[in-house]
């Protein structure tokens, strides 16, 4: 089948507390987005749970695929360096807009310049 019969007992429990952990992490961050209020706030929870989760799964990978073909498997290194690197960026840039368009919003219109 999938290999899964000849992982030892100490991996397939490893993959699988790494897995649901990093799901559970995923979904805190999902029921974030809908729990909390602002988009300031709501920017927030997914950001960080994205983040971590991705690790704990990624890192569930690398021990099911290592221990399955007997050498490190370190492509999801890259995968979690990229997801490390770019979500938080995401969110500056998110933030960054939407402060730019909360002053612009709320500074009052410009007056054009009487001619006498």
């Amino acid at each position: 089948m999938n290999g899964i019969e000849q992982l030892p007992p100490w991996a397939a429990v490893l993959t699988a507390v790494l897995l649901l952990t990093g799901a559970a992490v995923t979904l805190v961050g999902s029921l974030g987005l809908l729990r909390l209020g602002t988009f300031y706030e709501r920017v927030h929870a997914p950001t960080l749970g994205t983040t971590l989760g991705t690790v704990f799964i990624a890192a569930a990978s690398m021990v099911y695929f290592s221990v399955l073909q007997s050498r490190p498997v370190l492509h999801e290194i890259l995968i979690v360096g990229l997801g490390v690197v770019t979500t938080p960026i995401a969110l500056t840039v998110l933030v960054g807009a939407a402060r730019f368009r909360d002053t612009a919003e709320q500074s009052p219109p410009a007056r054009e310049p009487e001619n006498n």
